[in-house]
């Protein structure tokens, strides 16, 4: 849907996908589609290889999280300054004084004081959507640090977090982080909606059938053996991927000298 979006609203722009059924993209030749078998625990760290494909191609690309819809034509330029430009965040000690899990917050403090790391300088953004321009080549150092931080963060149980990864990566290797809250275009994504409706910026009404979409697809009907089936099959696959976590984890060198004496 969102590749049908692209399409019908920004024309010549190219979606970068990485996936596991390259074949669904076939009839939209302004996707760029290549194989991928996911590498993080639960997928969230997945980010990182989209995006440096993304910047292997182009000088600047934006993420956009699969279930966004873009609603609207896209007239305005995107032209982002080098680094990471986010739509939404704040720093990430202001972050952190909300969060209700203190494992993450003990977690982050773990990697801000291994890596010499001031926490008042790092940055939280919204992962859902941010623009990312290369800067003088800084990009190579923070993906492959994000990995080693990612790797940390789900040997302690903590499989999302790609926000706090990002940030805490950033600040070590000096990627700016900036933020540009103005909207570039109209979009729909579920949870962002709903804090517009509570706050009397949207209608649900016109909103409803995106919705309605969304729900059909993430929570789509299936019997009470399916449910059952998926489930076992789920605990299969995430046993396995921490299997494997500890094996790709202890072949970083980084990892290794940064964090494996506290695994």
């Amino acid at each position: 849907m969102l590749a049908k979006d692209i399409q019908q609203h920004a024309q010549n722009t190219a979606l970068c996908v990485l996936t596991d059924k390259p074949e669904y993209f076939k009839e939209f030749p302004h996707v760029l589609a290549f194989k991928h078998r996911l590498q993080s625990v639960k997928g969230y760290h997945d980010k990182r290889f989209v995006l440096e494909k993304a910047l292997s191609l182009f000088e600047s690309c934006m993420f956009l999280d699969s279930d966004v819809r873009i609603i609207d034509a896209v007239v305005k330029e995107m032209n982002s300054p080098p680094g990471i430009t986010a739509r939404a965040g704040c720093d990430l000690l202001r972050h952190m004084a909300n969060m209700k899990n203190p494992k993450e917050i003990k977690v982050i403090e773990e990697v801000a004081e291994k890596l010499n790391i001031d926490l008042q300088k790092v940055q939280w953004f919204h992962e859902f959507m941010f623009a990312m321009r290369g800067q003088d080549g800084l990009e190579k150092k923070f993906f492959q640090l994000w990995q080693t931080i990612s790797y940390l963060f789900e040997m302690r149980g903590i499989y999302h977090g790609e926000g706090y990864a990002m940030g805490l990566a950033a600040a070590k290797v000096g990627m700016n982080i900036a933020f540009d809250r103005e909207d570039k275009f109209a979009f729909f994504k579920d949870n962002i909606e709903r804090i517009r409706i509570k706050k009397g910026q949207s209608n649900l009404q016109e909103k409803q059938i995106y919705f309605d979409i969304h729900k059909n697809i993430e929570y789509r009907n299936r019997s009470r053996l399916q449910k059952i089936s998926d489930k076992l099959i789920q605990k299969a696959v995430l046993s396995y991927r921490l299997l494997r976590l500890r094996k790709v984890a202890r072949k970083d060198s980084d990892f290794h000298k940064l964090f494996e004496r506290n695994i």
